[in-house]
């Protein structure tokens, strides 16, 4: 996963059918784990794009999205937020969501 940054995020949301972007805080435990299971998925689906970014830096984004906590996955389709992801139950559960 790359760190990007919230135009990195705009132009994956415009340019792909389908994005994620992973928001997390470097202190929070659960946001540990989501990212292990987000570095398996990445392995299986290497074309699939995405990003994340600590949530201290991209506060707007907690705004826009109305992010509520943290581990964070936000999804988007063709461009427009589908769903927002906070309990990450499984890698087969999150390979479904972004199928």
């Amino acid at each position: 996963m790359n760190n990007w940054s919230i135009e990195d995020w705009k132009r994956a949301k415009a340019a792909e059918q389908i994005a994620a972007f992973y928001l997390f805080t470097p202190m929070c435990g659960t946001c540990a784990v989501a990212s292990k299971m987000l570095t398996v998925i990445e392995a299986m689906r290497p074309k699939l794009p995405i990003g994340k970014a600590d949530l201290n830096y991209v506060q707007e984004m907690a705004i826009e999205y109305e992010v509520e906590s943290v581990p964070c996955l936000l999804i988007q389709r063709k461009g427009k937020p589908i769903e927002k992801i906070y309990a990450f139950q499984s890698v087969p559960y999150l390979l479904e969501k972004l199928s």
